[in-house]
């Protein structure tokens, strides 16, 4: 062939490559960000939480950044950053071609560079999804490509700003000003030479030359940052070696998370956003939301302070109750502060249960690193079993005493505080809305409100006496108080006060399993609730927030609301994107039975468990609520209502195996109710609740006076007392029943009235002898009342 026609066949297809080339160049181009996506694009701004009263809360972020005017970085950090990673950038125009070149031909023999301009590495990291880092040909391009449109559309001075403020430094930390904050504790402005070198040396690879993790590699990068920066006349030459001579001095500080209070509340809204934002195509971490929340901030700053100090002086009770076999007692907490600081705390309670000890470990997240490390279970134990701090610190962990506290507008349904844990670095669980457990007497103003659907009256009575249930499988359930039977005549109203086990057990006989669930779910509970008879003491286990919310259905007459907590989601420039107002309310309840029930939950705070509202801490405003404390003293609760707040907590141990050791302590009225009488106090010293308010008043009329004829005794009339025989009484008062003879007695089971011989009673009462005259009967049976009672529900029915 011709040389003429091999060089056209040669220049057709070098034209037809180019051609290829020019095509594909062209098409990769037109992938990469163009000067529309640059000129709209904006560092990330994070979303902020904000309360009712515009206080920040927290700052939902996926990195940490602050960014900062150039001007305010000092005029040693930009120019190191020339000096070091681009010393032409003030020549070229986004893309150093010499460099580039070099780069190749370093990168071909195997000796791999790098020829990035400061305004491609900044292309990368404003678009790290369209560009990469991958080591390709195509993202070379496209890197190439928008460093030539940033330099068109951006000055020199506006490309260093934001390459400063966008480049990654570890722990989650963008830009300068952060990085500087968290390896040197101080701003971008302040970091002397050395600090400035240390950050420019580590652009060259964050992990690689980590100064946390790799002091040496970080050191000699920094020296030869020194060293650029001291050929560029940035450093005189007397001060280059007394630099790089000096010390790596990073102490790192990393950012929290949280800015603001409500740290768990706060997890709640993000996952809430999360949501609401992924529908609508919004980016919480960068689009600057601003979601205004109902939670009021004083009374957030009220309930954390409420929380932290009681529960810091129940954990002192607990260390020292659990100390020795015979601890110090007092009814002041102060006392055990001073005992603690002298006592081995909780350690009797590890010398009686020794086995919990590995339970402990496991929990720990010294166990959770061996075992990611390798090591099988019982090398990890043993392992740990042999580290003093790690077994000192498993054992605080596990007998840290934990409580949870939440407020609820009732009218409105709005959450206005809430604090899931004594601390959120210590322990992230969420004691408000996650923990589920044991409510106790708390639960019972459910049972009565059941005894009030079913026709009772607050006044309707039954004794104080034992009472049997058989179940369905055979067996008998015996509820007990911790004072014994009085064997008095007491009034549903009384047996709330007083949190009697023995009245609430007839209470839930009269109106029926199904109706308490019922009345339960209705007034907002929803967790499983088991229907067993020991579900009127409270053994279903529920969350704070569910019982709050219940109470707050009392609290307005019946009307329940879905607690809420978000009222209005804003856009960076204030546009409001979604508003939100308080749920409708349900009429759950009769208005009769909530009001009846909020004056029966008035009689614990006047004169029966919950007296310490008022005796010590001086809340004389009209206030209704009840104690709860479980078996053992696992689970103590405290819930309070006023017209405008109801406020509730629960106090415990995140494992159950752990109580409070004395029956005092481990009551909800001396444990639970102290975080909420000091939050109720400050609430109502500082006007934030009206002292004058007051609670609906009962619907029903009240109870008519006694009469003399309503002491008599009432003889059941199916069975009639025999003839014969002497009179029981000695005497008989105008009106008195019918003569009852010797040898038979009158008898009340759960409120009906029986005749009975001397057998039965002392079956029922243990006596050694039926009464013998009025006044030996009237102190056995207290005083009776003449009643025509609703039938009562047979033991057992429902119960299956």
């Amino acid at each position: 062939m011709p040389w003429r026609s091999i060089t056209a066949v040669a220049l057709l297809a070098l034209a037809l490559a180019g051609g290829a080339l020019a095509a594909w160049v062209a098409r990769v181009a037109a992938s990469a960000p163009g000067e529309a996506e640059l000129r709209a694009l904006r560092l990330p701004q994070p979303s902020v939480l904000v309360s009712a009263d515009g206080q920040t809360l927290a700052t939902l972020r996926r990195v940490h950044l602050q960014p900062l005017p150039l001007d305010r970085m000092g005029p040693l950090l930009p120019s190191a950053l020339v000096a070091t990673e681009d010393r032409r950038f003030a020549e070229h125009d986004g893309i150093d071609w010499r460099r580039t070149v070099s780069a190749a031909l370093h990168t071909a023999t195997g000796d791999v560079q790098g020829g990035s301009t400061i305004t491609q590495q900044l292309a990368r990291n404003l678009f790290p999804k369209e560009i990469g880092r991958a080591r390709s040909l195509e993202r070379k391009v496209k890197e190439m490509v928008t460093a030539r449109r940033i330099e068109r559309l951006w000055t020199k001075e506006q490309i260093l700003e934001r390459y400063l403020n966008s480049v990654p430094f570890l722990y989650n930390v963008m830009g300068v000003e952060m990085a500087a904050r968290t390896y040197f504790g101080r701003g971008a402005e302040e970091l002397d030479t050395a600090q400035v070198a240390t950050l420019v040396g580590m652009l060259k690879g964050t992990h690689y030359y980590n100064p946390v993790l790799h002091p040496q590699r970080a050191r000699e990068r920094r020296n030869v940052v020194l060293l650029q920066m001291a050929r560029h006349g940035l450093i005189e030459d007397g001060a280059l070696r007394a630099l790089q001579a000096r010390p790596m001095a990073v102490s790192l500080q990393r950012p929290r998370d949280g800015d603001g209070g409500a740290p768990h509340f706060a997890v709640l809204v993000r996952r809430w956003l999360n949501a609401w934002a992924e529908a609508r195509g919004l980016d919480p971490a960068a689009d600057g939301l601003v979601v205004q929340t109902t939670l009021d901030s004083r009374l957030q700053r009220a309930a954390e302070s409420a929380l932290a100090g009681q529960a810091r002086l129940l954990q002192d009770v607990a260390a020292v109750e659990w100390s020795r076999a015979r601890p110090p007692f007092s009814t002041d907490p102060q006392a055990y502060a001073a005992w603690a600081r002298r006592a081995a705390g909780f350690d009797w309670f590890w010398q009686q249960r020794p086995q919990l000890l590995d339970e402990a470990l496991r929990q720990s997240g010294a166990y959770r690193e061996a075992r990611q490390q390798g090591l099988d279970e019982a090398a990890a134990l043993g392992h740990l079993r042999q580290d003093a701090r790690a077994v000192a610190r498993a054992k605080a962990d596990f007998t840290r005493l934990e409580a949870g506290f939440v407020a609820v507008e009732p009218g409105t349904g709005a959450v206005r505080a809430w604090v899931g844990s004594r601390d959120f670095g210590e322990d992230q669980f969420d004691h408000v809305a996650q923990a589920q457990r044991q409510p106790g007497s708390t639960f019972k103003p459910f049972v009565y409100g059941a005894a009030l659907e079913a026709g009772l009256t607050p006044d309707r009575g039954f004794v104080d006496e034992p009472v049997e249930i058989r179940l369905a499988d055979g067996n008998a359930w015996r509820p007990t108080d911790m004072g014994g039977p009085s064997y008095r005549w007491m009034t549903l109203r009384e047996g709330l006060a007083q949190s009697k086990n023995t009245i609430t057990a007839q209470a839930m006989m009269a109106a029926g399993l199904p109706r308490v669930v019922q009345v339960a779910r209705a007034a907002g509970v929803q967790s499983r609730l088991d229907a067993v008879p020991s579900l009127a003491l409270g053994t279903s286990p529920v969350t704070l927030l569910e019982m709050v919310g219940a109470y707050a259905t009392l609290a307005t007459e019946g009307q329940r609301r879905t607690p809420w907590f978000i009222q209005q989601v804003s856009d960076r420039h204030g546009q409001v994107l979604a508003a939100y107002a308080p749920p409708d309310a349900v009429q759950a309840l009769a208005r009769e039975t909530a009001n009846d029930l909020i004056e029966m939950l008035r009689g614990p705070v006047r004169s029966g468990t919950a007296t310490a509202i008022r005796s010590r801490y001086g809340i004389n405003a009209d206030v209704a609520g009840k104690t709860g404390t479980t078996q053992r003293n696992t689970d103590g609760w405290f819930i309070l209502m006023h017209r405008d707040l109801v406020a509730g907590a629960w106090v415990g141990f995140n494992d159950q195996r752990v109580t409070m050791r004395s029956d005092h302590w481990g009551q909800g009225g001396h444990g639970a109710l102290r975080i909420v009488g000091e939050f109720t106090r400050e609430a109502l010293k500082q006007g934030w609740l009206d002292a004058k308010a007051t609670l609906p008043p009962p619907l029903r009329p009240p109870a008519p006076p006694p009469r003399p004829e309503d002491d008599l005794l009432e003889v059941d009339p199916g069975h009639p007392p025999p003839e014969a025989g002497p009179p029981l009484w000695s005497g008989a008062s105008p009106g008195m029943a019918p003569t009852v003879p010797a040898g038979v007695i009158v008898q009340r089971v759960g409120g009906s009235t029986a005749i009975g011989d001397a057998a039965g009673m002392q079956s029922l009462r243990g006596q050694d002898a039926p009464p013998k005259t009025e006044r030996e009967l009237e102190q056995a049976l207290g005083p009776v009342r003449p009643a025509t009672p609703a039938p009562l529900a047979t033991p057992g029915l429902g119960l299956n």
